[in-house]
């Protein structure tokens, strides 16, 4: 997502920096740049055209006049814009009350159901709630059976009376919730596959019947130029708290991402990052923004590094290392960390740069990991903990083990030994790198 936009953008910037000072020509063919990478995202032509004339206002101030690198003024004009389009604050979400009521709304096909999967389960971890899940999408009977589920998978509980009346579904579900103390309601509501006045009339009375303490908008981030019409919609007719971008880890252009705030004047609370179910992460604009100029993410792996990496096994991994004692029981704990932490190419995307040294692009067989952990896990525990030990016979019966081939545990043993080599270079100081 944004690669297109970053790259645009970038070009904009570097057409800047080759002059010396800004003026009304040079701007006006680096504002063109600008405007047609925001159209080509997606982005609606009202914003785009708010947007650059804000930039190119500000551009042509006195004070970037005076300056002596106009490519960084021009940047951070264009970092401070942005910042203002996808709202410049985190937005938590009021969990007030006993149970605190949370209504997602969407159309059908926006990802709500598992978002709802995906929301109670990241509450119950940051916040330690206990929630409930209520079924009021009572025209698709294959949506209750979704949310149903989900909520076996993440052992959480969900309310349902199947196609019945949904307000009168969802008060029953709240006296339920506060029956069994439950602190946190989700609400799944119908979907349509466009905005229509029979959808919006029911959320009206679900809202009415229970106040609940959050509206919040689920948008699909690759719906495109149509999203205008979809976030005015709802935002008409309902007095929404915040919005949810799903679907953040694809090929979208993100353009959304830059509308919904700006067309629905109420922030972005959290965006989708992968299918599973843990991928729901707070939205941070700042992090957003650095990601869309190019300049990575770190802190967004660092924080996904912390909420899966065992801390102690990873110190004790690391005085290992260091003392030269890491053996293949090491070596296959480490991998299950690793792959705690998901597709690792998403990772190598928010690394600041990562387009121009073309990590974008790497793809990351998780085949390969589970190979490694297969071979390691068919060993036993003596010759995990002495590799030297495993000869012919034994490097057979791993492979038979482990559904994999000779020359594959042969390539696991080499590699492990070369790694052991370069960490005894770097305990004795011999070692370089490599360029």
């Amino acid at each position: 997502m944004f690669e297109s936009l970053t790259e645009k953008l970038e070009n904009a910037v570097n057409k800047i920096k080759g002059y010396g000072v800004i003026n009304e020509d040079n701007i006006s063919s680096a504002m063109r740049e600008v405007r047609l990478a925001l159209l080509e995202a997606d982005v609606n032509y009202k914003v785009v055209k708010e947007f650059t004339n804000k930039v190119k206002e500000k551009a042509l101030g006195e004070e970037v006049k005076k300056s002596l690198k106009p490519g960084d003024v021009f940047l951070k004009i264009l970092k401070d814009e942005l910042l203002n389009l996808l709202g410049d604050d985190n937005s938590e979400l009021n969990l007030s009350g006993n149970p605190a009521v949370v209504m997602l709304v969407g159309l059908q096909g926006s990802g709500k159901t598992t978002t709802i999967a995906k929301l109670g389960n990241l509450l119950r971890k940051k916040k330690n709630k206990k929630p409930l899940f209520i079924a009021a999408d009572v025209y698709r009977p294959a949506a209750i059976d979704q949310l149903k589920t989900l909520g076996k998978e993440l052992n959480i509980e969900v309310y349902d009376e199947g196609q019945g009346n949904a307000v009168e579904i969802v008060k029953n579900g709240i006296v339920y919730a506060k029956e069994h103390d439950y602190d946190l309601v989700l609400v799944d509501t119908a979907g349509r596959l466009h905005v229509d006045e029979v959808l919006m009339t029911e959320l009206k009375n679900i809202k009415e019947s229970v106040n609940p303490n959050e509206i919040i908008l689920v948008i699909d981030a690759m719906i495109g130029q149509d999203a205008i019409n979809v976030i005015s919609g709802f935002n008409e007719a309902l007095p929404l708290t915040g919005t949810i971008l799903t679907k953040m880890d694809g090929d979208t252009k993100g353009g959304v991402a830059l509308c919904a705030k700006h067309l629905t004047g109420v922030p972005i609370k959290f965006i989708g990052t992968s299918e599973k179910l843990d991928g729901l992460d707070s939205f941070n604009p700042e992090r957003m923004v650095s990601r869309i100029l190019g300049n990575g993410d770190i802190m967004s792996i660092i924080e996904k590094a912390e909420s899966v990496i065992d801390e102690k096994e990873a110190m004790s991994t690391v005085k290992k290392l260091k003392a030269g004692k890491m053996d293949l029981e090491d070596f296959l704990s480490q991998l299950k960390q690793i792959k705690k932490l998901g597709p690792l190419e998403n990772l190598l995307k928010l690394l600041p740069g990562a387009r121009k040294i073309g990590l974008n692009n790497i793809s990351i067989d998780p085949k390969q990991f589970s190979k490694l952990e297969a071979i390691i896990s068919s060993m036993t525990i003596k010759e995990r903990k002495n590799p030297d030990i495993i000869k012919a016979s034994r490097k057979q019966r791993i492979a038979t083990g482990s559904g994999t081939s000779v020359q594959d545990v042969n390539k696991l043993l080499t590699q492990f030994e070369q790694m052991q080599k370069m960490m005894k270079m770097m305990r004795n100081g011999n070692f370089k790198m490599p360029f």
